[in-house]
């Protein structure tokens, strides 16, 4: 019995989204081709002031943790929208890329494989 697919615009259970090449439990039967979510993302200013106090005293720098979580977050969940526009249920060798377009500006990329899967 397959699964349905979900309706377009909406978006994806994240437990489907796989870095690897299957989904334990399910069967790929069909490959819907490359998804991608892009973000790009500039520190504020008050970001980079605070972020530069918390280098003085060294450690993890949280503010800039958290902008990285952020994006690395939007760019996911296009990413799972994409795919369900293209009626996948699943998305597998889902990776990220990151690339700094000039001084304080960064695109997160999010990408994988949308299939469509059936519970086995």
């Amino acid at each position: 019995m397959a699964s349905c697919p979900p309706q377009p615009g909406t978006s994806l259970d994240p437990s489907m989204v796989t870095t690897a090449l299957d989904l334990p439990g399910y069967r790929i039967v069909r490959n819907l081709g490359v998804v991608r979510g892009i973000v790009v993302r500039s520190r504020n200013i008050l970001a980079t002031l605070g972020a530069g106090l918390q280098t003085v005293f060294g450690g993890n720098i949280t503010l800039y943790t958290q902008l990285c979580e952020k994006t690395r977050q939007d760019a996911f969940a296009m990413m799972m929208q994409h795919a369900a526009q293209h009626g996948a249920n699943a998305v597998i060798m889902a990776r990220y890329d990151a690339n700094e377009l000039m001084q304080g500006v960064t695109e997160v990329l999010a990408y994988g494989t949308a299939v469509l899967v059936e519970k086995l």
